[in-house]
């Protein structure tokens, strides 16, 4: 199994700490995840929320549970000055899915060719660059609020049909390998690979564990239709595919919800009524009827009676 594991990852990504907190960070080779995971949804990006603020995409992470649930993309304060975020991107081989974890550095580097949107078409990033210290938004792809957000540029050339422009998308495959991409690390991402990297921040870490709490989010519930695509910041608004304003979360069962399920469900040899309310004895039979008397004639009589 972890020969397996290990052939999902390109070798210069084994490099990256695995974080075990949650299903975006880490990849746990005790895992054998068979089922691919959903398409990736339609959802329009709220508002860059302040200056400074990086977009992460929404993906969808796994609970080993109750299976895939959607973390809800999101604008984040980076690390470091100068760092920008490569989302993590599930691969395919061996007929296993495995998740590669995404990483903060100072270049974009492979995400699986996975079209995930708002400047991430698949290969680098267009959203956006760092220029003298601070970053500067393409609006062209990303959106933002200009009377908070004033560092901003348009470069349209980089929109083509493989690019989530607003809320349009004419590619959505959420994994790399088999039915998904087939994209390959360029020369330019395999040296993003080599640099060094930082891992998610807390704020990270806290936005995937309230998405894996939320029953709302779990694809089993949703049918790849999560309530809440996005947010305009971790434990900030949040919004349906629509760009409205999304429902509030159900808390999931600690247990997880398939073992919920199962603990309501009644014994399977014995209806629910008999579990509830034990069959009381018919009436008569607490009153048993004299005995009749034997008969004179012996042993013969006695026989009969039997």
């Amino acid at each position: 199994m972890k020969n397996t594991f290990r052939a999902l990852l390109l070798s210069s990504a084994l490099s990256i700490a695995a974080i075990h907190a949650s299903a975006q960070f880490s990849l746990s080779v005790n895992l054998s995840i068979r089922t691919a995971p959903p398409a990736l949804p339609v959802y329009t990006q709220p508002p860059c929320p302040v200056e400074g603020y990086l977009w992460t995409p929404g993906y969808w992470a796994y609970d080993e549970v109750d299976g895939y649930y959607w973390v809800p993309g999101v604008w984040v304060r980076p690390p470091m000055t100068g760092y920008l975020w490569t989302p993590g991107y599930w691969g395919y081989a061996g007929g296993i899915y495995g998740w590669h974890p995404g990483y903060w550095g100072m270049h974009i580097g492979f995400y699986g060719g996975v079209n995930y949107g708002y400047g991430y078409g698949g290969s680098g990033f267009v959203g956006g660059e760092w220029h003298e210290g601070a970053f500067r938004y393409n609006t062209a792809v990303m959106n933002v609020n200009t009377t908070v957000v004033h560092n901003t540029y348009i470069n349209r050339t980089v929109i083509n049909n493989t690019t989530i422009n607003n809320t349009t998308v004419n590619n959505r495959p959420s994994f790399n390998g088999g039915a998904g991409t087939s994209a390959r690390p360029t020369v330019r991402e395999q040296a993003a690979i080599r640099e060094n990297h930082v891992q998610p921040t807390s704020e990270q870490f806290a936005h995937n564990q309230t998405a894996s709490r939320d029953r709302n989010q779990f694809a089993a519930v949703n049918n790849g239709r999560p309530a809440t695509t996005a947010m305009n910041s971790v434990g900030g608004q949040r919004f349906s595919q629509q760009g409205h304003n999304a429902p509030a979360p159900v808390t999931r069962p600690a247990a997880g919800m398939n073992m919920a399920n199962r603990s309501r469900q009644p014994h399977p040899q014995q209806p629910r009524s008999q579990q509830q309310h034990p069959q009381q004895q018919p009436h008569q039979q607490r009153h048993p009827q004299p005995q009749p008397q034997p008969r004179e004639g012996g042993e013969g009589s006695r026989h009969r009676e039997h």
